[in-house]
């Protein structure tokens, strides 16, 4: 009755408790709702104050707990700001309401399997006998070596590539049974029914014969573990089970193989020790046969387990077997065969020929907490895949079964159908965790990869079936939108990869789109075609909104549109973009909400034919029009009208390319790139446009060279906001000690991370903030704290090089990034929000990650402008890259038609959009490539710009002439002069003869010193100063100001001698001349004193 009772309150307190869940949803739901309702009447809302995803998603965690789905979330949320008083139910937050087409497993297929069974390979073990199998297979991850041990006794170790590193045949009369590793003696353990092998794989000379065998032994050995405990010093504990049902510690010291091994002088063969003088203990733990034994470290204890039904399995420290008290038992139905730990789930896993997994907890020995039932035969191995949760169970029939250990579901069933009558049999089975691949034992070795390696490294990476145009990130719903050529427009979620929606022709049939531009808000986007035509959409949805048509009398191409960017509107329910045409003209494009129609309202003069004529600076002013509404920039004409008409060669293009926009209190700049590489700045503050920088002969046209050299591909504002400026200085002093701290010699990604933790830290605090927006006219106070540097432009050109200039045109830095290759052209250019890095992408497939946080600040030196990290993200050149701040990644789309993810300060390939499998964007230990990808990233290390490095040299033995003489023949001596050092013959006496050297016992000491940015080193070189040299004229050029100091140290008179007899010099030896009469020789060869 009180059992009943009991369940009846907790009941009632679980509704209640989800009843005060409901309700704060309701207010939450309501508090979101207005600030929509508000934000949408144009009331100001507190930056603080504005619930965005991420606080949404946050709040609703907290009421219904972390089992709500990110993608149900993101669907109510966006619902909810799309149409604020649209009605809405709590099931739409898990999901019930949802169609099917928008789960997960709509996605998932036939290939999105753990093990990829059809790229399986096969090792057949080289010289092993006739009818051999593989007993035991061993992965020791430290050392990333892999030991296999036949039945028969071949041992084998292999390296990471999966070559044979060396092998043994043991050669004994009994079977192998197990091995192991010994971690403190280095050496390779191995077990036969009878005997303990001991095998030393480093050993030079013939590996069949540098093993140790201990015997006798009292039973049969079955298995064999290794205890690995780091505070022992050579010394090993190993663990025997064996035939009786004991359990068997041995203890092996270094001092039992080293000591014997060093007093043979004879070729080292096999020897046998007596089992009697090793320290060991054993205690009788089963009534049956000892399957399996392993050490666990994370519990501290061993297990062992076996066919008893009664002591099934124990699990107990290794105190236990010095003594009688009781120990852990489990008990299951025809025993256990075989078990694994799980250290992330703490549980073991355990397997017999009942056909059932049980999962246990280690201190809970009466009852399982969980079963897996699936088997149809006897479970006779199981490994752990802890990355992943994933137990992999294999039956006797050779049936695979991979299963989840937190949710106890089933992922994959696959069978080796594979071998003959005689290999119906896998005798063992490991999980290398190093590389990804479940590795079984039978008579061959066969590896089966997981998928995500295969697809990762082998599968062509395919986006789009054609070359990518556009790729934008939406940061406030992380989803990243795509478009190809053929105009095929996806929406992906970033976190996994997932397609959430896709739009076939969007401007109408085969009309390529050419740009794209995501508003602040991230509820719009707009996209732009080849033909002019602008349309602009709702991101959630993909529900047309606007368009721009296109003109009766527009020619064709004449209106592609390179570039958009999403103006912040002066009055509400409008939108307005900023639109570069390809034939140079930059306009403006304005919506009404009650239109249903966009139209250009405004639009740049063009002033390229002034600047062509000479004219570095062009004023503006203001054109008489009236308009209803405030636009971003002014209505502007150029002054000068009246000029002459240069005429260029029209193999010359001056368009304009690129364009960027700065909108900031204090600023209203638009800084634009042409195909001649001509770098024009509009300035609406003070009226005026300028040409920043124009390449000499960009107006000529040279035959033999490429026209498009000067091309500037990209341009970027750099410009760190007074919020961004005061994190900036309060994080300078607490960072410096951990930028000192990075720039030692460490392992590449631990450098780069603690480089960037120390840039960016207090960033992520307020990533969706927008700190890239424009600053908002009515709160000018952040300027106040903080002045606020000017900004610098950088710019990608063509011939590969990143330039940084100032608004007034003067050049900060011209750096070309390095990479393996020669210099390749620049494509595109992305930094984050405050302006910490600079990312650029190439022709080649790089990805070139650059700190420009130090170097922003003024006066700017060359020296703080250093560049991290390089990579080749793509075989073919990048055509846009971004990155995502609050995850770390990078975004890279490519004329390959893919868009692939990367971690940004190590260059770790996670993979791509459209791939089979979900995206795994966390750090993980398995550094993978593309397949079309073969460079590794660089790191380049910041070093010193002149380090002075000390070396010595110790003298060699020198020949003795002295002392050879006294043991050669005296009749010898007399018949023939003494022979040279090199003349001896290399005999007894010879050797005998050497001598260390007699003269300067301490060691010599010289110095290099050099030059890393001029790549040179100067080592012994002696520098002289001639004061009058014979002939000034066929004097080598060594040093202008050696010459013109020699030359004004010379004499009136000798100079007038000098000329009259200058033609009898010019027919002396031209040696003479050149060489001056000093002789160097005895400093370049000191002689060697006998």
């Amino acid at each position: 009755m009180d059992i009943g009772k009991e369940k009846r309150l907790s009941i009632a307190l679980q509704i209640s408790n989800f009843r005060t869940a409901l309700k704060g949803f309701e207010k939450l739901v309501e508090h979101v709702a207005a600030q929509k309702r508000d934000e949408r009447a144009g009331l100001f809302i507190q930056k603080e104050d504005v619930i965005d995803y991420d606080k949404f998603y946050t709040a609703v965690q907290e009421l219904f707990g972390p089992e709500v789905k990110n993608q149900d979330v993101k669907c109510f949320y966006r619902k909810l700001c799309n149409n604020p008083d649209a009605s809405t139910d709590w099931c739409e937050i898990f999901g019930y309401l949802s169609s099917e087409e928008d789960s997960p497993a709509s996605h998932m297929d036939e290939e999105n399997l753990v093990f990829l069974v059809s790229r399986k390979q096969r090792i057949v073990i080289s010289g092993s006998r006739r009818r051999d199998v593989i007993k035991c297979i061993v992965k020791i991850p430290q050392l990333d070596l892999l030991i296999t041990a036949s039945q028969k006794g071949l041992i084998t170790v292999f390296n990471s590539q999966m070559r044979v590193q060396a092998s043994t045949n043991v050669m004994d009369t009994s079977w192998i049974t197990g091995c192991d590793y010994l971690s403190q003696l280095k050496r390779i353990v191995a077990t036969t029914e009878r005997t303990i092998i001991v095998w030393d794989y480093k050993a030079q000379g013939s590996g069949q014969e540098n093993y140790f065998v201990i015997k006798p032994m009292d039973h049969c050995l079955l298995c064999v573990c290794v205890v690995s405990l780091p505070d022992q010093l050579c010394r090993d504990d190993i663990l025997l089970g064996d035939d009786g049902g004991f359990v068997n510690k041995f203890t092996v010291n270094s001092d039992d193989f080293g000591l014997k091994q060093a007093k043979s002088k004879k070729k080292l063969q096999s020897q046998v020790l007596d089992s009697k003088n090793f320290k060991s203990v054993k205690r009788k733990l089963h009534n049956d046969w000892v399957m399996k034994i392993r050490y666990i470290t994370p519990l501290s204890c061993f297990g062992s387990c076996s066919l008893d039904s009664v002591h099934s399995l124990v699990l107990e420290s290794l105190k236990r077997l010095e003594d009688n008290l009781p120990v852990r038992e489990f008990s299951m139905p025809r025993g256990a065969n075989t078990f694994c730990y799980c250290t992330k789930a703490n549980v073991i896993v355990t397997g017999g020929d009942d056909k059932v997994l049980r999962l246990w907890h280690p201190n809970i020995s009466t009852k399982p907490v969980g079963k897996l039932v699936g088997h149809m035969f006897s479970i006779t191995e199981i490994v752990m895949n802890e990355k992943d949760q994933h137990v992999i169970s294999l039956s006797s029939a050779k049936a695979f079964r991979v299963w989840d250990i937190q949710t106890l579901s089933l992922l994959q069933v696959f069978h080796d159908s594979h071998g003959g009558p005689g290999d119906m049999q896998i005798y063992s089975m490991v999980y290398d965790a190093n590389h990804g691949m479940l590795i079984t034992g039978s008579s061959v070795m066969d590896m089966y990869p997981l998928t995500r390696m295969v697809q990762g490294t082998r599968q062509i990476p395919r986006t789009h079936e054609r070359e990518i145009n556009i790729m934008l990130y939406n940061r406030y719903f992380h989803q990243v939108l795509t478009i190809c050529s053929e105009s095929i427009m996806r929406v992906w979620e970033l976190e996994t990869g997932l397609q959430v929606y896709q739009i076939l022709d969007p401007h109408g049939f085969s009309v390529e789109l050419t740009s794209a531009a995501v508003d602040e808000t991230g509820f719009l986007f707009a996209t732009g075609a080849y033909n002019g035509t602008i349309k602009i959409w709702d991101f959630g949805s993909g529900q047309e909104m606007k368009v721009l048509p296109e003109g009766k009398d527009w020619k064709e191409e004449e209106h592609w549109l390179r570039r958009l960017i999403f103006l912040k509107a002066q009055e509400k329910h409008q939108y307005l973009i900023l639109a570069l045409e390809r034939n140079g003209k930059i306009k403006m494009v304005q919506g009404k909400e009650e239109d249903a129609c966009l139209a250009v309202i405004w639009e740049l003069p063009n002033v390229v034919p002034f600047l062509q004529d000479g004219n570095h600076a062009v004023h503006l002013k203001t054109a008489p029009k009236h308009r209803s509404m405030r636009i971003p920039f002014p209505d502007v004409e150029l002054v000068e009208k009246n000029f002459s008409q240069s005429v260029h060669s029209p193999a010359i293009s001056v368009e304009v390319n690129c364009i960027d926009l700065l909108q900031v209190e204090g600023y209203n700049l638009i800084a634009a790139g042409t195909l001649n590489g001509v770098i024009i700045l509009w300035n609406f503050v003070n009226f005026t446009v300028k040409e920043l920088y124009r390449p000499e002969d960009c107006f000529t046209v040279d035959p033999g060279l490429d026209p498009k050299r000067f091309r500037i591909n990209n341009i970027l504002f750099l410009f760190r906001t007074p919020e961004c400026a005061r994190r900036s200085s309060q994080d300078s002093v607490c960072s410096s000690s951990q930028c000192d701290s990075s720039k030692g010699p460490q392992s590449s990604k631990g450098s780069k991370q603690s480089i960037h933790d120390s840039d960016i830290k207090g960033e992520q605090t307020d990533v969706t903030a927008g700190d890239q927006q424009p600053v908002d006219n009515k709160h000018p106070g952040g300027t106040n704290v903080i002045d606020t540097q000017p900004p610098v432009i950088v710019t990608a050109h063509e011939d590969g090089h990143l330039r940084f200039w100032t608004l007034e045109g003067k050049l900060l830095k011209n750096m070309l990034p390095f990479t393996k290759h020669s210099a390749i052209s620049l494509t595109s250019l992305y930094t984050d929000s405050c302006t910490r890095i600079l990312l650029t992408g190439n022709m080649e497939g790089h990805v070139i990650l650059c700190s420009i946080s130090s170097f922003l600040d003024p006066p700017h030196e060359e020296k703080k402008l250093k560049q991290l990290l390089a990579w080749r993200a793509h075989s073919l050149e990048v055509t846009q890259v971004i990155y995502v701040e609050d995850k770390q990644m990078v975004l890279t789309a490519s004329v390959d038609g893919s868009v692939r993810l990367w971690h940004a300060f190590s260059g770790q390939y996670c993979g791509y959009f459209g791939q089979r499998r979900m995206l795994e964007i966390s750090q993980t230990s398995d550094f993978i490539l593309p397949c079309d990808v073969n460079e590794y990233p660089v790191e380049i290390k910041e070093e010193n710009k002149f380090t002075e490095k000390q070396r010595k040299y110790e003298y060699p033995l020198v020949f003795d002439r002295q002392k050879w003489k006294k043991m050669s023949s005296m009749s010898l001596l007399f018949k023939r002069t003494p022979p040279k050092a090199f003349e001896v013959d290399h005999d007894f006496k010879f050797f005998k003869s050497l001598s260390s050297p007699k003269i300067r016992r301490r060691a010599l000491e010289g110095f290099l010193t050099e030059n890393r940015e001029a790549g040179i080193v100067f080592g012994s070189l002696p520098i002289y100063r001639v004061p009058s040299p014979t002939s000034l004229r066929f004097l080598p050029l060594i040093g202008s100001e050696v010459q013109r100091e020699s030359v004004e140290s010379i004499p009136g008179e000798k100079k007038e001698s000098h000329v009259q007899h200058e033609g009898t010099s010019r027919r002396r030896s031209l040696k003479r001349h050149l060489v001056p009469q000093i002789n160097l020789a005895s400093s370049f060869f000191p002689s060697i004193s006998e």
